[in-house]
């Protein structure tokens, strides 16, 4: 059964999945949440939790993506071996087809996001 386009429930808790080897970048809630929608119209999206408590998504992407990751409002981390990802649950399970994020994906995704977060707020009127 397929989720309902915008379906912003969480799944099962992260200590009941095995999420891959990865770097995770973690940006805000609303931005990441149509970010999500974006990634899930067009090229896919893999495994994010989301973290209610502290109002953000953490996107899992391949390793090594730390060391070039520069997009502002955004952090990305290699987590510690050992070092379970955090979160209230599975927003996009490690169980889909696609194992990560790829991170030219995101980044593309994130800055539609903001750009429209932006339109949306007032903030940056659309062109006449």
């Amino acid at each position: 059964m397929e989720k309902s386009r915008g379906s912003h429930t969480s799944g099962p808790s992260p200590e009941s999945s095995t999420a891959p080897h990865r770097d995770v970048v973690t940006v805000p809630s609303r931005q990441g949440l149509e970010a999500v929608d974006l990634m899930r119209l067009s090229t896919g999206v893999g495994p994010v939790l989301h973290n209610r408590t502290g109002d953000s998504l953490a996107f899992l992407v391949p390793p090594g993506t730390a060391e070039g990751w520069d997009v502002p409002g955004s952090k990305c981390h290699h987590p510690a071996d050992g070092e379970e990802a955090s979160g209230d649950g599975w927003l996009v399970p490690p169980h889909t087809d696609t194992a990560v994020t790829d991170p030219a994906v995101l980044r593309a995704a994130l800055g539609a996001a903001a750009r429209t977060l932006r339109m949306v707020d007032g903030i940056d009127p659309p062109a006449p």
